[in-house]
Protein backbone atom coordinates (compact mmCIF):
# COMPACT_ATOMS: atom_id res chain seq x y z
CA UNK A 1 0.00 0.00 0.00
CA UNK A 2 1.17 3.51 -0.78
CA UNK A 3 1.60 6.15 1.91
CA UNK A 4 0.02 9.45 0.85
CA UNK A 5 0.81 11.51 3.96
CA UNK A 6 3.32 13.72 2.14
CA UNK A 7 5.53 13.78 -0.93
CA UNK A 8 8.41 11.95 0.72
CA UNK A 9 6.19 9.14 2.02
CA UNK A 10 4.60 8.61 -1.41
CA UNK A 11 8.03 8.53 -3.03
CA UNK A 12 9.57 6.14 -0.50
CA UNK A 13 6.55 3.82 -0.53
CA UNK A 14 6.61 3.54 -4.35
CA UNK A 15 10.33 2.71 -4.14
CA UNK A 16 9.66 0.08 -1.48
CA UNK A 17 6.63 -1.40 -3.24
CA UNK A 18 8.63 -1.71 -6.47
CA UNK A 19 11.35 -3.66 -4.67
CA UNK A 20 8.74 -5.86 -2.97
CA UNK A 21 7.18 -6.75 -6.32
CA UNK A 22 10.61 -7.54 -7.72
CA UNK A 23 11.24 -9.98 -4.88
CA UNK A 24 13.11 -8.13 -2.11
CA UNK A 25 12.67 -9.98 1.18
CA UNK A 26 15.17 -8.37 3.58
CA UNK A 27 16.46 -4.86 4.27
CA UNK A 28 19.05 -3.89 6.86
CA UNK A 29 18.53 -0.36 8.24
CA UNK A 30 20.94 1.76 10.28
CA UNK A 31 19.45 4.66 12.23
CA UNK A 32 19.61 8.24 10.99
CA UNK A 33 17.46 11.27 10.23
CA UNK A 34 17.87 11.85 6.49
CA UNK A 35 16.83 8.26 5.71
CA UNK A 36 13.57 8.59 7.69
CA UNK A 37 11.23 8.28 4.64
CA UNK A 38 12.94 5.07 3.53
CA UNK A 39 12.99 3.64 7.05
CA UNK A 40 9.27 4.33 7.55
CA UNK A 41 8.39 2.74 4.20
CA UNK A 42 10.45 -0.41 4.71
CA UNK A 43 9.56 -0.87 8.38
CA UNK A 44 5.83 -0.78 7.59
CA UNK A 45 5.88 -3.04 4.52
CA UNK A 46 4.27 -6.43 5.32
CA UNK A 47 6.30 -8.45 2.79
CA UNK A 48 9.77 -7.14 3.62
CA UNK A 49 11.68 -8.01 6.77
CA UNK A 50 13.33 -4.85 8.11
CA UNK A 51 16.21 -5.39 10.55
CA UNK A 52 17.79 -2.50 12.50
CA UNK A 53 21.59 -2.61 12.99
CA UNK A 54 23.41 0.30 14.64
CA UNK A 55 26.86 0.06 13.02
CA UNK A 56 26.75 0.56 9.23
CA UNK A 57 29.91 -1.49 8.72
CA UNK A 58 28.46 -4.42 10.60
CA UNK A 59 25.09 -3.90 8.91
CA UNK A 60 26.63 -4.16 5.46
CA UNK A 61 28.39 -7.44 6.24
CA UNK A 62 25.23 -8.81 7.84
CA UNK A 63 23.41 -8.00 4.59
CA UNK A 64 26.24 -9.65 2.67
CA UNK A 65 25.70 -12.82 4.71
CA UNK A 66 21.95 -12.82 4.05
CA UNK A 67 22.54 -12.32 0.32
CA UNK A 68 25.18 -15.07 0.23
CA UNK A 69 22.85 -17.51 1.95
CA UNK A 70 19.72 -16.66 -0.02
CA UNK A 71 21.21 -15.97 -3.44
CA UNK A 72 18.86 -12.99 -3.65
CA UNK A 73 19.52 -9.25 -3.30
CA UNK A 74 19.45 -7.76 0.18
CA UNK A 75 18.93 -4.02 0.67
CA UNK A 76 20.84 -1.59 2.87
CA UNK A 77 19.56 1.78 4.08
CA UNK A 78 21.59 4.48 5.82
CA UNK A 79 21.52 8.20 6.42
CA UNK A 80 23.63 10.89 4.75
CA UNK A 81 27.24 11.80 5.43
CA UNK A 82 29.95 9.31 6.36
CA UNK A 83 27.41 6.57 7.17
CA UNK A 84 27.55 5.14 3.65
CA UNK A 85 31.36 5.17 3.65
CA UNK A 86 31.25 2.47 6.32
CA UNK A 87 29.65 0.16 3.73
CA UNK A 88 32.72 0.24 1.49
CA UNK A 89 34.58 -2.92 2.68
CA UNK A 90 31.42 -5.01 2.28
CA UNK A 91 30.69 -3.41 -1.10
CA UNK A 92 34.16 -4.40 -2.29
CA UNK A 93 33.66 -7.98 -1.10
CA UNK A 94 30.20 -8.14 -2.72
CA UNK A 95 31.62 -6.85 -6.00
CA UNK A 96 34.52 -9.27 -6.04
CA UNK A 97 32.36 -12.22 -4.93
CA UNK A 98 29.36 -11.48 -7.14
CA UNK A 99 26.88 -10.97 -4.30
CA UNK A 100 23.80 -8.82 -5.03
CA UNK A 101 23.23 -5.86 -2.68
CA UNK A 102 20.89 -2.89 -3.13
CA UNK A 103 22.57 0.04 -1.37
CA UNK A 104 20.29 3.00 -0.63
CA UNK A 105 22.10 6.01 0.82
CA UNK A 106 19.93 8.94 1.87
CA UNK A 107 21.31 12.37 1.01
CA UNK A 108 20.58 16.06 1.43
CA UNK A 109 19.10 17.90 -1.56
CA UNK A 110 21.52 19.65 -3.96
CA UNK A 111 21.04 23.09 -2.43
CA UNK A 112 22.37 21.84 0.93
CA UNK A 113 25.54 20.29 -0.47
CA UNK A 114 28.97 21.90 -0.46
CA UNK A 115 27.85 24.71 1.84
CA UNK A 116 28.89 23.46 5.32
CA UNK A 117 25.50 21.88 5.91
CA UNK A 118 25.74 19.25 8.62
CA UNK A 119 26.22 15.55 7.94
CA UNK A 120 26.89 16.11 4.26
CA UNK A 121 29.64 14.73 2.03
CA UNK A 122 29.92 14.15 -1.70
CA UNK A 123 28.05 10.85 -2.13
CA UNK A 124 28.13 10.86 -5.94
CA UNK A 125 29.59 7.52 -7.03
CA UNK A 126 30.75 6.99 -3.47
CA UNK A 127 31.86 3.40 -4.21
CA UNK A 128 33.63 4.15 -7.48
CA UNK A 129 33.91 1.17 -9.81
CA UNK A 130 32.98 -1.36 -7.12
CA UNK A 131 29.29 -1.39 -8.06
CA UNK A 132 27.46 -2.88 -11.03
CA UNK A 133 25.32 0.22 -11.35
CA UNK A 134 24.90 3.68 -9.85
CA UNK A 135 22.01 6.15 -10.00
CA UNK A 136 21.14 9.29 -8.13
CA UNK A 137 17.40 9.70 -7.87
CA UNK A 138 15.64 12.94 -8.65
CA UNK A 139 14.17 14.82 -5.72
CA UNK A 140 10.80 13.38 -4.71
CA UNK A 141 7.76 14.64 -6.59
CA UNK A 142 4.19 13.50 -6.05
CA UNK A 143 3.29 13.26 -9.74
CA UNK A 144 2.52 10.13 -11.71
CA UNK A 145 5.20 10.76 -14.39
CA UNK A 146 7.89 11.07 -11.71
CA UNK A 147 6.61 8.02 -9.82
CA UNK A 148 6.80 6.07 -13.08
CA UNK A 149 10.38 7.30 -13.49
CA UNK A 150 11.17 6.15 -9.94
CA UNK A 151 9.66 2.72 -10.57
CA UNK A 152 11.70 2.29 -13.75
CA UNK A 153 15.01 3.33 -12.17
CA UNK A 154 14.53 0.96 -9.23
CA UNK A 155 13.56 -1.94 -11.52
CA UNK A 156 16.53 -1.34 -13.80
CA UNK A 157 18.97 -1.11 -10.91
CA UNK A 158 17.53 -4.25 -9.30
CA UNK A 159 18.19 -6.12 -12.54
CA UNK A 160 21.74 -4.73 -12.69
CA UNK A 161 22.39 -6.30 -9.29
CA UNK A 162 21.91 -9.74 -10.85
CA UNK A 163 22.41 -9.64 -14.61
CA UNK A 164 24.59 -10.22 -16.48
CA UNK A 165 26.81 -10.56 -13.40
CA UNK A 166 25.61 -10.29 -9.80
CA UNK A 167 27.01 -7.60 -7.50
CA UNK A 168 26.18 -4.48 -5.51
CA UNK A 169 24.33 -1.47 -6.92
CA UNK A 170 24.17 2.01 -5.37
CA UNK A 171 21.18 4.36 -5.40
CA UNK A 172 21.67 7.80 -3.84
CA UNK A 173 18.37 9.14 -2.50
CA UNK A 174 18.08 12.88 -1.76
CA UNK A 175 15.21 14.11 0.42
CA UNK A 176 14.03 17.57 1.42
CA UNK A 177 12.25 18.24 4.70
CA UNK A 178 9.88 17.22 6.20
CA UNK A 179 11.54 13.85 6.73
CA UNK A 180 8.97 12.56 9.24
CA UNK A 181 5.58 11.36 7.90
CA UNK A 182 3.84 14.64 8.76
CA UNK A 183 0.67 15.33 6.73
CA UNK A 184 1.20 17.92 3.99
CA UNK A 185 -1.04 20.77 2.92
CA UNK A 186 -2.29 18.90 -0.14
CA UNK A 187 -4.54 15.84 -0.05
CA UNK A 188 -2.23 13.61 -2.08
CA UNK A 189 -4.43 10.56 -1.79
CA UNK A 190 -7.29 12.34 -3.52
CA UNK A 191 -4.91 13.84 -6.06
CA UNK A 192 -3.09 10.63 -6.99
CA UNK A 193 -5.32 7.67 -6.15
CA UNK A 194 -7.29 7.78 -9.40
CA UNK A 195 -4.19 8.53 -11.50
CA UNK A 196 -2.19 5.54 -10.27
CA UNK A 197 -3.72 2.44 -11.89
CA UNK A 198 -4.23 -0.72 -9.79
CA UNK A 199 -1.75 -2.61 -12.01
CA UNK A 200 1.00 0.01 -11.56
CA UNK A 201 3.47 -2.65 -10.31
CA UNK A 202 2.13 -5.81 -11.98
CA UNK A 203 4.48 -5.78 -14.99
CA UNK A 204 7.65 -6.00 -12.94
CA UNK A 205 9.67 -9.09 -13.91
CA UNK A 206 12.10 -11.04 -11.76
CA UNK A 207 15.62 -11.26 -13.23
CA UNK A 208 15.48 -15.05 -12.84
CA UNK A 209 12.79 -15.13 -15.51
CA UNK A 210 14.97 -13.01 -17.78
CA UNK A 211 18.00 -15.20 -17.12
CA UNK A 212 16.09 -18.30 -18.23
CA UNK A 213 15.75 -16.68 -21.65
CA UNK A 214 19.48 -15.93 -21.83
CA UNK A 215 20.95 -19.41 -21.32
CA UNK A 216 24.24 -19.64 -23.16
CA UNK A 217 24.95 -22.68 -25.24
CA UNK A 218 27.81 -23.64 -27.49
CA UNK A 219 29.85 -26.58 -28.75
CA UNK A 220 32.29 -28.30 -26.45
CA UNK A 221 35.96 -28.07 -27.48
CA UNK A 222 36.75 -31.25 -29.46
CA UNK A 223 40.28 -31.32 -28.02
CA UNK A 224 38.76 -32.42 -24.69
CA UNK A 225 38.24 -35.83 -26.19
CA UNK A 226 41.78 -36.09 -27.55
CA UNK A 227 43.71 -36.53 -24.30
CA UNK A 228 43.56 -38.70 -21.23
CA UNK A 229 45.86 -36.36 -19.30
CA UNK A 230 43.16 -33.92 -18.34
CA UNK A 231 42.09 -32.35 -15.05
CA UNK A 232 39.00 -30.59 -13.80
CA UNK A 233 39.85 -28.01 -11.12
CA UNK A 234 36.93 -26.74 -9.06
CA UNK A 235 37.58 -23.55 -7.12
CA UNK A 236 35.56 -21.92 -4.32
CA UNK A 237 31.83 -22.09 -4.98
CA UNK A 238 28.71 -21.49 -2.92
CA UNK A 239 25.04 -21.65 -3.81
CA UNK A 240 21.77 -20.52 -2.26
CA UNK A 241 20.44 -23.96 -1.31
CA UNK A 242 21.38 -27.55 -0.57
CA UNK A 243 19.56 -28.60 -3.75
CA UNK A 244 21.66 -26.17 -5.81
CA UNK A 245 24.81 -27.59 -4.20
CA UNK A 246 23.81 -31.06 -5.31
CA UNK A 247 22.91 -29.90 -8.83
CA UNK A 248 26.36 -28.33 -9.14
CA UNK A 249 28.07 -31.51 -7.94
CA UNK A 250 25.93 -33.65 -10.26
CA UNK A 251 26.90 -31.52 -13.26
CA UNK A 252 30.61 -31.82 -12.51
CA UNK A 253 30.27 -35.56 -11.94
CA UNK A 254 28.70 -35.93 -15.39
CA UNK A 255 31.53 -34.00 -16.99
CA UNK A 256 34.18 -35.95 -15.07
CA UNK A 257 32.66 -39.32 -15.98
CA UNK A 258 32.21 -38.31 -19.60
CA UNK A 259 35.87 -37.34 -19.96
CA UNK A 260 37.41 -39.78 -17.50
CA UNK A 261 39.24 -36.85 -15.87
CA UNK A 262 39.78 -36.51 -12.09
CA UNK A 263 38.44 -33.49 -10.19
CA UNK A 264 40.65 -31.41 -7.88
CA UNK A 265 38.18 -29.81 -5.46
CA UNK A 266 38.91 -26.81 -3.25
CA UNK A 267 37.83 -27.16 0.39
CA UNK A 268 35.41 -24.29 -0.28
CA UNK A 269 33.59 -26.27 -2.97
CA UNK A 270 30.45 -28.32 -2.27
CA UNK A 271 32.16 -31.21 -4.09
CA UNK A 272 34.03 -32.30 -0.95
CA UNK A 273 30.73 -32.59 0.89
CA UNK A 274 29.01 -34.73 -1.77
CA UNK A 275 31.98 -37.02 -2.32
CA UNK A 276 30.21 -40.20 -3.44
CA UNK A 277 28.76 -38.40 -6.46
CA UNK A 278 32.22 -38.16 -7.98
CA UNK A 279 34.55 -41.19 -7.87
CA UNK A 280 37.33 -39.06 -9.37
CA UNK A 281 37.49 -36.58 -6.47
CA UNK A 282 40.97 -35.42 -5.39
CA UNK A 283 41.43 -33.44 -2.15
CA UNK A 284 45.14 -33.86 -1.31
CA UNK A 285 46.56 -32.15 -4.40
CA UNK A 286 48.41 -29.51 -2.36
CA UNK A 287 50.16 -32.18 -0.27
CA UNK A 288 51.12 -34.24 -3.32
CA UNK A 289 52.39 -31.41 -5.49
CA UNK A 290 54.90 -30.36 -2.82
CA UNK A 291 56.99 -33.37 -3.95
CA UNK A 292 58.86 -33.28 -7.23
CA UNK A 293 58.18 -36.94 -8.13
CA UNK A 294 54.40 -36.50 -7.93
CA UNK A 295 54.48 -33.07 -9.54
CA UNK A 296 56.38 -34.39 -12.56
CA UNK A 297 54.32 -37.57 -12.97
CA UNK A 298 51.00 -35.75 -12.82
CA UNK A 299 51.56 -32.94 -15.36
CA UNK A 300 48.32 -32.52 -17.37
CA UNK A 301 47.89 -31.59 -21.01
CA UNK A 302 44.54 -29.85 -20.55
CA UNK A 303 42.68 -28.38 -17.59
CA UNK A 304 39.06 -27.34 -17.18
CA UNK A 305 38.98 -24.60 -14.53
CA UNK A 306 35.61 -23.98 -12.89
CA UNK A 307 35.47 -20.36 -11.73
CA UNK A 308 38.41 -18.99 -9.75
CA UNK A 309 41.42 -21.13 -8.91
CA UNK A 310 41.63 -22.82 -5.49
CA UNK A 311 43.49 -21.08 -2.68
CA UNK A 312 46.50 -23.41 -2.86
CA UNK A 313 49.69 -21.53 -3.73
CA UNK A 314 51.39 -24.85 -4.50
CA UNK A 315 48.74 -25.72 -7.11
CA UNK A 316 48.98 -22.29 -8.71
CA UNK A 317 52.77 -22.47 -8.96
CA UNK A 318 52.55 -25.95 -10.51
CA UNK A 319 50.05 -24.77 -13.13
CA UNK A 320 52.19 -21.71 -13.81
CA UNK A 321 55.30 -23.82 -14.36
CA UNK A 322 53.66 -26.53 -16.48
CA UNK A 323 51.30 -24.14 -18.33
CA UNK A 324 48.76 -26.63 -19.71
CA UNK A 325 45.93 -25.55 -21.99
CA UNK A 326 43.22 -24.27 -19.60
CA UNK A 327 39.54 -23.79 -20.33
CA UNK A 328 37.99 -21.42 -17.78
CA UNK A 329 34.26 -21.97 -17.28
CA UNK A 330 33.00 -18.64 -15.99
CA UNK A 331 30.10 -16.33 -16.83
CA UNK A 332 31.21 -13.35 -14.76
CA UNK A 333 33.07 -11.51 -17.49
CA UNK A 334 35.99 -11.18 -15.05
CA UNK A 335 39.60 -12.15 -15.66
CA UNK A 336 39.94 -15.45 -13.76
CA UNK A 337 43.52 -16.18 -14.82
CA UNK A 338 46.10 -14.74 -12.41
CA UNK A 339 48.68 -17.00 -14.10
CA UNK A 340 48.27 -15.36 -17.54
CA UNK A 341 48.73 -18.77 -19.16
CA UNK A 342 47.26 -20.66 -22.10
CA UNK A 343 43.69 -19.98 -21.06
CA UNK A 344 40.42 -19.68 -22.98
CA UNK A 345 37.26 -18.49 -21.25
CA UNK A 346 34.04 -20.35 -22.01
CA UNK A 347 31.11 -18.23 -20.72
CA UNK A 348 28.91 -21.25 -20.06
CA UNK A 349 26.98 -22.12 -16.90
CA UNK A 350 27.66 -25.65 -15.72
CA UNK A 351 24.13 -26.80 -16.58
CA UNK A 352 24.53 -25.64 -20.17
CA UNK A 353 27.99 -27.19 -20.36
CA UNK A 354 26.91 -30.70 -19.42
CA UNK A 355 23.73 -30.43 -21.50
CA UNK A 356 25.80 -30.31 -24.68
CA UNK A 357 25.91 -33.60 -26.59
CA UNK A 358 29.41 -35.09 -26.64
CA UNK A 359 31.35 -34.74 -29.86
CA UNK A 360 32.28 -38.01 -31.63
CA UNK A 361 35.78 -38.17 -30.17
CA UNK A 362 34.57 -37.95 -26.57
CA UNK A 363 35.32 -41.13 -24.57
CA UNK A 364 31.71 -41.51 -23.40
CA UNK A 365 31.39 -44.03 -20.60
CA UNK A 366 35.05 -45.05 -20.73
CA UNK A 367 36.88 -46.19 -17.64
CA UNK A 368 39.06 -43.82 -15.71
CA UNK A 369 42.24 -43.10 -17.70
CA UNK A 370 45.62 -44.36 -16.51
CA UNK A 371 46.44 -40.73 -15.74
CA UNK A 372 43.31 -40.50 -13.59
CA UNK A 373 44.26 -43.73 -11.82
CA UNK A 374 47.66 -42.23 -10.95
CA UNK A 375 45.90 -39.36 -9.19
CA UNK A 376 43.49 -41.68 -7.36
CA UNK A 377 46.25 -44.00 -6.10
CA UNK A 378 48.20 -41.07 -4.71
CA UNK A 379 45.05 -39.55 -3.26
CA UNK A 380 44.23 -42.72 -1.34
CA UNK A 381 47.70 -42.99 0.17
CA UNK A 382 47.99 -39.30 1.07
CA UNK A 383 44.52 -39.28 2.62
CA UNK A 384 45.35 -42.38 4.68
CA UNK A 385 48.61 -40.84 5.95
CA UNK A 386 46.84 -37.60 6.81
CA UNK A 387 44.11 -39.51 8.64
CA UNK A 388 46.60 -41.49 10.72
CA UNK A 389 48.62 -38.43 11.70
CA UNK A 390 45.64 -36.23 12.61
CA UNK A 391 43.77 -38.95 14.48
CA UNK A 392 46.78 -39.33 16.79
CA UNK A 393 46.88 -35.62 17.69
CA UNK A 394 45.51 -35.00 21.17
CA UNK A 395 46.77 -31.42 21.50
CA UNK A 396 44.45 -28.59 20.39
CA UNK A 397 46.01 -28.26 16.91
CA UNK A 398 43.85 -25.86 14.89
CA UNK A 399 44.30 -27.84 11.66
CA UNK A 400 42.60 -30.84 13.25
CA UNK A 401 39.46 -28.76 13.68
CA UNK A 402 39.07 -28.46 9.89
CA UNK A 403 39.66 -32.21 9.55
CA UNK A 404 37.03 -33.09 12.15
CA UNK A 405 34.24 -30.67 11.25
CA UNK A 406 32.64 -32.64 8.38
CA UNK A 407 32.11 -35.59 10.74
CA UNK A 408 30.98 -33.49 13.72
CA UNK A 409 28.49 -31.06 12.23
CA UNK A 410 24.87 -32.01 11.49
CA UNK A 411 24.19 -32.70 7.79
CA UNK A 412 23.76 -29.64 5.54
CA UNK A 413 25.05 -27.22 8.18
CA UNK A 414 25.96 -23.81 6.69
CA UNK A 415 29.61 -23.22 7.62
CA UNK A 416 31.15 -19.76 7.32
CA UNK A 417 34.93 -20.10 7.02
CA UNK A 418 37.02 -17.05 7.93
CA UNK A 419 39.96 -15.92 5.84
CA UNK A 420 43.67 -16.26 6.63
CA UNK A 421 44.46 -19.55 8.45
CA UNK A 422 41.01 -21.25 8.63
CA UNK A 423 40.41 -21.11 4.89
CA UNK A 424 43.81 -22.68 4.24
CA UNK A 425 43.42 -25.38 6.87
CA UNK A 426 40.11 -26.32 5.26
CA UNK A 427 41.78 -26.70 1.88
CA UNK A 428 44.66 -28.75 3.27
CA UNK A 429 42.86 -30.96 5.78
CA UNK A 430 39.09 -31.04 5.16
CA UNK A 431 38.32 -34.64 4.05
CA UNK A 432 35.62 -35.71 1.60
CA UNK A 433 32.26 -36.66 3.06
CA UNK A 434 28.61 -37.05 2.12
CA UNK A 435 27.13 -34.88 4.86
CA UNK A 436 26.36 -31.97 2.56
CA UNK A 437 28.05 -29.33 4.74
CA UNK A 438 27.44 -25.99 3.00
CA UNK A 439 30.58 -23.79 2.80
CA UNK A 440 30.30 -20.01 2.87
CA UNK A 441 33.25 -17.63 2.62
CA UNK A 442 34.41 -14.16 1.57
CA UNK A 443 37.04 -14.92 -1.06
CA UNK A 444 36.32 -11.94 -3.29
CA UNK A 445 38.74 -9.57 -1.60
CA UNK A 446 40.00 -12.22 0.87
CA UNK A 447 39.87 -9.84 3.82
CA UNK A 448 38.90 -10.46 7.44
CA UNK A 449 36.45 -7.53 7.38
CA UNK A 450 32.96 -8.25 8.70
CA UNK A 451 33.49 -11.95 9.40
CA UNK A 452 31.13 -12.18 12.39
CA UNK A 453 28.44 -9.98 10.85
CA UNK A 454 28.49 -11.99 7.61
CA UNK A 455 28.08 -15.23 9.57
CA UNK A 456 25.18 -13.74 11.51
CA UNK A 457 23.48 -12.84 8.25
CA UNK A 458 23.91 -16.42 7.02
CA UNK A 459 22.48 -17.78 10.27
CA UNK A 460 19.59 -15.35 10.11
CA UNK A 461 18.60 -16.66 6.69
CA UNK A 462 19.22 -20.37 7.21
CA UNK A 463 18.11 -20.60 10.84
CA UNK A 464 21.35 -22.26 11.95
CA UNK A 465 24.99 -21.76 11.02
CA UNK A 466 28.54 -22.25 12.29
CA UNK A 467 31.45 -19.81 12.00
CA UNK A 468 35.05 -21.09 11.99
CA UNK A 469 37.30 -18.13 12.78
CA UNK A 470 40.58 -17.05 14.30
CA UNK A 471 40.82 -14.56 17.14
CA UNK A 472 41.94 -11.56 15.11
CA UNK A 473 39.19 -11.93 12.51
CA UNK A 474 36.59 -12.14 15.26
CA UNK A 475 37.95 -9.12 17.14
CA UNK A 476 38.17 -7.11 13.91
CA UNK A 477 34.37 -7.32 13.71
CA UNK A 478 33.47 -7.52 17.40
CA UNK A 479 30.76 -4.88 16.84
CA UNK A 480 28.89 -7.69 15.13
CA UNK A 481 27.98 -8.95 18.60
CA UNK A 482 25.64 -5.96 18.84
CA UNK A 483 23.40 -7.81 16.37
CA UNK A 484 23.15 -10.95 18.49
CA UNK A 485 19.83 -10.07 20.06
CA UNK A 486 17.99 -8.77 17.00
CA UNK A 487 18.71 -11.52 14.49
CA UNK A 488 16.86 -14.81 14.33
CA UNK A 489 18.16 -18.37 14.20
CA UNK A 490 21.32 -19.67 15.85
CA UNK A 491 25.04 -19.12 15.30
CA UNK A 492 27.80 -21.22 16.85
CA UNK A 493 31.21 -19.53 16.73
CA UNK A 494 34.20 -21.89 16.73
CA UNK A 495 37.00 -19.62 17.86
CA UNK A 496 40.61 -20.66 17.33
CA UNK A 497 42.43 -18.46 19.84
CA UNK A 498 46.16 -18.57 19.24
CA UNK A 499 46.70 -15.00 20.40
CA UNK A 500 47.60 -13.46 17.11
CA UNK A 501 47.81 -13.93 13.37
CA UNK A 502 48.78 -17.56 12.85
CA UNK A 503 49.14 -17.19 9.10
CA UNK A 504 52.15 -14.88 9.52
CA UNK A 505 54.07 -17.70 11.23
CA UNK A 506 54.40 -19.41 7.85
CA UNK A 507 55.76 -16.35 6.05
CA UNK A 508 59.44 -15.35 5.75
CA UNK A 509 58.86 -12.30 7.97
CA UNK A 510 58.47 -14.68 10.93
CA UNK A 511 62.27 -15.02 10.96
CA UNK A 512 62.73 -11.33 11.72
CA UNK A 513 62.29 -10.44 15.36
CA UNK A 514 61.81 -7.61 15.91
CA UNK A 515 59.44 -6.50 14.39
CA UNK A 516 57.54 -9.78 13.77
CA UNK A 517 55.67 -10.40 17.02
CA UNK A 518 54.56 -6.83 17.66
CA UNK A 519 53.70 -5.67 14.15
CA UNK A 520 52.71 -8.85 12.27
CA UNK A 521 51.52 -11.50 14.73
CA UNK A 522 49.90 -8.67 16.75
CA UNK A 523 49.11 -10.77 19.83
CA UNK A 524 46.05 -9.81 21.89
CA UNK A 525 44.95 -10.72 25.39
CA UNK A 526 41.19 -10.29 25.19
CA UNK A 527 39.16 -12.31 27.67
CA UNK A 528 36.61 -13.84 25.32
CA UNK A 529 34.49 -15.09 28.19
CA UNK A 530 34.11 -11.50 29.37
CA UNK A 531 33.48 -10.27 25.83
CA UNK A 532 30.74 -12.87 25.41
CA UNK A 533 29.20 -11.98 28.77
CA UNK A 534 29.10 -8.30 27.83
CA UNK A 535 26.91 -9.20 24.86
CA UNK A 536 24.88 -11.91 26.67
CA UNK A 537 26.38 -14.60 24.44
CA UNK A 538 26.83 -18.14 25.77
CA UNK A 539 30.49 -19.06 26.18
CA UNK A 540 32.47 -22.25 26.78
CA UNK A 541 36.18 -23.07 26.76
CA UNK A 542 36.57 -26.40 24.94
CA UNK A 543 38.71 -28.75 26.99
CA UNK A 544 39.25 -31.55 24.45
CA UNK A 545 38.06 -33.01 21.15
CA UNK A 546 35.36 -35.21 22.69
CA UNK A 547 33.76 -32.19 24.35
CA UNK A 548 33.77 -30.39 21.02
CA UNK A 549 32.12 -33.38 19.34
CA UNK A 550 29.41 -33.39 21.98
CA UNK A 551 28.72 -29.64 21.55
CA UNK A 552 28.45 -29.87 17.76
CA UNK A 553 26.39 -33.06 17.56
CA UNK A 554 23.18 -31.03 17.65
CA UNK A 555 23.05 -27.27 17.19
CA UNK A 556 20.74 -25.04 19.24
CA UNK A 557 17.88 -23.33 17.44
CA UNK A 558 18.33 -19.81 18.79
CA UNK A 559 20.89 -17.45 20.26
CA UNK A 560 24.64 -17.15 19.78
CA UNK A 561 27.29 -19.23 21.51
CA UNK A 562 31.05 -18.92 21.50
CA UNK A 563 33.16 -22.10 21.76
CA UNK A 564 36.80 -21.21 22.31
CA UNK A 565 39.65 -23.56 21.41
CA UNK A 566 42.98 -22.26 22.74
CA UNK A 567 45.95 -23.20 20.57
CA UNK A 568 49.69 -22.59 20.60
CA UNK A 569 50.54 -20.53 17.54
CA UNK A 570 54.21 -21.56 17.39
CA UNK A 571 53.48 -25.26 17.87
CA UNK A 572 50.71 -25.20 15.28
CA UNK A 573 52.97 -23.59 12.69
CA UNK A 574 55.72 -26.18 13.20
CA UNK A 575 53.36 -29.17 13.28
CA UNK A 576 51.44 -27.94 10.24
CA UNK A 577 54.63 -27.50 8.22
CA UNK A 578 55.75 -31.04 9.08
CA UNK A 579 52.32 -32.46 8.27
CA UNK A 580 52.15 -30.72 4.90
CA UNK A 581 55.63 -32.01 4.05
CA UNK A 582 55.23 -35.61 5.20
CA UNK A 583 51.68 -36.53 4.16
CA UNK A 584 52.60 -36.65 0.49
CA UNK A 585 56.13 -37.95 0.97
CA UNK A 586 55.88 -41.46 -0.47
CA UNK A 587 56.66 -43.44 -3.60
CA UNK A 588 54.37 -45.76 -5.57
CA UNK A 589 57.25 -48.11 -6.42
Amino acid sequence: MLDFRNTNTVWASVLTETLAHLGLKTVIISPGSRSTPLTIAFASHPQIQAIPILDERSASFFALGVAKASGQPTALVCTSGSAGANYFPAIIEAYESGIPLIVLTADRPPELRDCASGQTIDQQKLFGDYVRGYRELALPEATVPQLRYLRQVIAQTWQQSQLPVAGPVHINCPFRDPLAPLPGNIDLKTKLAEQIPPDFFSHLTHPAEIASLMSLTGPLPPTWGQTERGLIIAGPHSTASAAADRDYCDAIAILSQRLGWPVLADGLSPLRNHASLNPGLITTYDLLLRHEAHAQSLIPEQVIQLGALPTSKVLRQWLDETDPQRWIIDCSGRNRDPLHGQAVVLPLPMAALVAQPPVPDFPVGKNRSSYGQQWLQREELARQRLREKLAAVEAPFEGKLSWLLPSLLPPETPLMIANSMPVRDVEWFCPPSDRGIRPHFSRGANGIDGTLSTAMGIAHHHGQAVLLTGDLALLHDSNGFLNARIRSGHLTILLVNNQGGGIFESLPIAQFEPPFEKFFATPQAVDFAALAAAHQVDYELIANWSVLADRLHELPTSGVRLLELRCDRKFDAQFRAELLRSAGDFSLT
